[in-house]
Formats: structure tokens, C-alpha cells, sequence
């Protein structure tokens, strides 16, 4: 890769590199937080003579690394405190969760996406971590698989093939003894799926093409797909992720049936700002809204009609169900969220898991817990400060 494996090294030099790779182990560290940097530059410093072009290249970029993370921990820490203090409280005991309730207090969204929505988090968490060093003072790589240019994605497929050379191991002297795998033990995939190809990238720390994230997701499926895979159940672990939080049965209520034969759900508590009301599905319908005695042209604004016809457009339940709801309290904005959220519960009940997920994902049975923001002493509201004038 470096070209310099091919150098010939003096008994010196050997021991040199022997005596640091023992010191500081790069080896078996795959990832670093600036330890390892500071430790191998103080151990190279007395033997400059020793190192070579890519091992001092690798210094100065770790040096550029570590002084850019040492800036933007000053920065989050001053960031942190100015936090505290906007909101009157201590920040030498200002934690993380404080910090997340007071950025979504101050900056409310209305964004889905987690991503999208601002955030203040420490920079070892948001910033990419970097590679230690691979290779020792005189370019000679630590890693066997190190010329192959993605030693980590190499390394995780050999573990890959091991795992299920070990098994069929394990099931050829199960068959020998006549037995057979323990059906207790299977493992059950519902509800889990594999690393996506960026999650797998930041874990390996290597760039990976399409195909070669087909073929780890081939490698890994064959794994789980044996028979005996749950004794590697903890390898396999590492590499998959639940999906949504799967819906119990027992969580969603089951619809009730009224005198005249239909179900119907009755959601109590729907809260927005400071309307509160209640919500009642009923099916088979036709489609009818009845909200406060009226039709939905109780609401005059369009755009609050609209929340109240998304959650059945969305789950494509507008003509079979009915809908009854009272609501008081607040305005047209709040009584529209309101019943949309009492409407999106109600749903639950007549509509398939996968919709559920759907409309989960979409923020329908996601409380809106924004207020009003305070006015602030000494300003004109919560934001709007009082004109200056010099003179």
C-alpha cells in the first residue's frame, strides 16, 4: 500500500517497533479518541530518525484531528453553559437529557425526522471517528488483511465464514448422536432487520460499494439461516437493529359493539394546547364527522378540516368509518389537533399492524406537547425585545 513493507529493517528498528506495538497495542484498536495518537507521537519523538514518510503523514493529520476536537469541546462546553443559564439553571450539573428539553423547548418542531431537528449533542458523538494507526513506525501494517484496502470489512467476513464453519461442526456431531437442533432456541428475525450500509460504514470505519454490502448481507443471512445459529446469537446481535416498536395486541384496544351491532372505539383525553375532547369511531360507516353537534364545517379554516381528514385519508378509512367527537377549549388550531390525534388512536382498532407503523412513522400518534412560549422579563415577548433607541 505504502510500499514500505519492502524495506529492510535494522535489528533495531525491529525492536523498536516491537517494544512500541507492545506499549500501546494499535493493534488491537481499531478506533481511537486521541490516546492512542498522543501516546505513539511521545514514544516516536526520541527515534524521528526511526519513522517513516506515511507513519509522520499520519502523525500531522492525527495532530490536525485532535486539535479540532479539542476546539469544538470548548465550544460545546461554552454552548452548554449558555444553555444553563438561558434557562436558570445550574451548568455544572446541566446533563444531556437537560440539554435535549431545553433545545426542543426553545426550537419546537414539527419535523418527523430525528435528523432534521436541531440538536446539541458532545462532538465525539456527531463528528466521524478516525482510524488508528494501522501500520508501525516503519510502515510495516499491524492488520493481516491490511493490503486488501478494507481490512475491518475482510476481517468481518472471515469471522462470518468461521461462525458457520463452527456450526456445521457442531451439526455434524449432532448427527452423529442422532439429535436434533432445540426448537425452543430458534432465533425469531421478526421484528429485527441487518445494519443498514451507513450504519455498518461508521462501525468498520471503511467505505463500502453496493456489492460489497450484498455480499455481508448474504454472508450474515446464511449465518442466521442455520440451524444452530442461536449459539452465535451474540455475534449476530451486533449486526442487526429492531425495526419499529412492534404493536402488542394487548396495547391496542379491541373495538366494542354498540345496540346497533357496530364497534366503535371511544378515545378519552385528547389534548392540544389547551382544548381537550373526546373521539368516538364507529364502523361500518359512511364517512360522516360529526364534531360538537356539527358537521366539519364547524371548522370554518380550511387547513384545520384538513388535520382532522388526514389521519383517515392516510389509513384510507374515509368512507367506512364514522366519527363523533366534543371538543372544548383553545381555538380552531388546537381543536383540529386534537381530534386528529383522538381520530389516529381511535384507528388503531380497525386497521392492520403495518398501517400503524405507517401512521407512527408519520407522527400520528405522536403527542404535540408544544406551549406557548413565555414572555421574558425585561423584553416585549418571548423572543421580540424592546426597539433601542440612543437617543
Amino acid at each position: 500500500m505504502f510500499g514500505l513493507a519492502q524495506i529492510p529493517m535494522k535489528s533495531n528498528s525491529i525492536r523498536f517497533a516491537a517494544e512500541l506495538y507492545t506499549k500501546i497495542k494499535l493493534s488491537s484498536q481499531s478506533y481511537t479518541n486521541g490516546l492512542p495518537i498522543r501516546a505513539y507521537s511521545e514514544a516516536v519523538a526520541e527515534n524521528n530518525d526511526k519513522i517513516s514518510k506515511a507513519m509522520k503523514a499520519y502523525l500531522d493529520r492525527a495532530k490536525e484531528h485532535d486539535e479540532f476536537m479539542s476546539t469544538q469541546n470548548v465550544a460545546f462546553k461554552l454552548g452548554k453553559r449558555h444553555l444553563a443559564n438561558m434557562m436558570g439553571a445550574d451548568p455544572e450539573t446541566f446533563s444531556q437529557a437537560d440539554i435535549d428539553r431545553s433545545i426542543q423547548y426553545l426550537f419546537p418542531s414539527g419535523l418527523y425526522d430525528a435528523k432534521a431537528k436541531p440538536m446539541m449533542k458532545p462532538p465525539e458523538l456527531v463528528i466521524p471517528q478516525r482510524k488508528a494507526a494501522e501500520f508501525n513506525q516503519s510502515g510495516r501494517p499491524f492488520h493481516s488483511m491490511f493490503y486488501t484496502g478494507r481490512p475491518n470489512y475482510c476481517k468481518l467476513l472471515f469471522q462470518i465464514v468461521s461462525n458457520i464453519n463452527e456450526l456445521n461442526d457442531v451439526e455434524d456431531q449432532m448427527r452423529l448422536k442422532q439429535a436434533s437442533p432445540d426448537p425452543t432456541q430458534k432465533i425469531d428475525s421478526a421484528g429485527y432487520d441487518w445494519l443498514s450500509k451507513d450504519a455498518l460504514e461508521k462501525i468498520l470505519l471503511e467505505n463500502l460499494c453496493d456489492t460489497e454490502y450484498d455480499n455481508f448481507i448474504k454472508a450474515i443471512s446464511r449465518l442466521n439461516s442455520h440451524p444452530y445459529a442461536y449459539k452465535k446469537k451474540s455475534f449476530l446481535d451486533k449486526y442487526c437493529r429492531p425495526l419499529l416498536a412492534k404493536t402488542h395486541s394487548d396495547q391496542i384496544p379491541k373495538p366494542l359493539i354498540d345496540e346497533n351491532g357496530r364497534s366503535y372505539i371511544t378515545v378519552y383525553e385528547c389534548l392540544r394546547k389547551t382544548a381537550r375532547g373526546d373521539v368516538t369511531l364507529l364502523a361500518p360507516g359512511k364517512g360522516t364527522i360529526t364534531i360538537n353537534g356539527h358537521d366539519i364545517t364547524y371548522f370554518k379554516d380550511v387547513q384545520a378540516r384538513e388535520q382532522v381528514l388526514f389521519p383517515l385519508i392516510f389509513a384510507d378509512m374515509v368512507e367506512k368509518v364514522d366519527v363523533i367527537a366534543n371538543v372544548a377549549g383553545g381555538g380552531f388550531s388546537s381543536q383540529s389537533g386534537a381530534i386528529r390525534w383522538g381520530i389516529s388512536m381511535a384507528l388503531r382498532s380497525f386497521v392492520d399492524t403495518e398501517t400503524v407503523d405507517r401512521m407512527r412513522i408519520a407522527g400520528l400518534l405522536q403527542r404535540d406537547y408544544r406551549r406557548r412560549e413565555r414572555k421574558k422579563p425585561g423584553q416585549a415577548g418571548a423572543r421580540r425585545k424592546y426597539t433601542w433607541k440612543k437617543r
